[in-house]
């Protein structure tokens, strides 16, 4: 399996990304257990949805890029 033995650069700004992502499924997880953050569960969703694709896309853009 060498998908994961594939070595990748990351900018500061780039790596905000899948923090950002963390982040968000990080609240979601704690929104399941508090009525406080139920409130905001679909933004937090949606945040997460979409982090997730870029940081995704990203990585799999610097793997073909380093591969090639």
């Amino acid at each position: 399996m060498n998908f994961f033995k594939i070595k990748t650069n990351w900018s500061n700004a780039e790596f905000t990304i899948i923090k950002l992502c963390i982040a968000s499924a990080y609240l979601l997880i704690g929104s399941y257990f508090h009525n406080f953050i139920k409130d905001y569960y679909a933004p937090l969703l949606i945040v997460f949805g979409i982090t997730l694709i870029w940081f995704v896309y990203l990585w799999l853009k610097k793997m073909k890029a380093r591969n090639q």
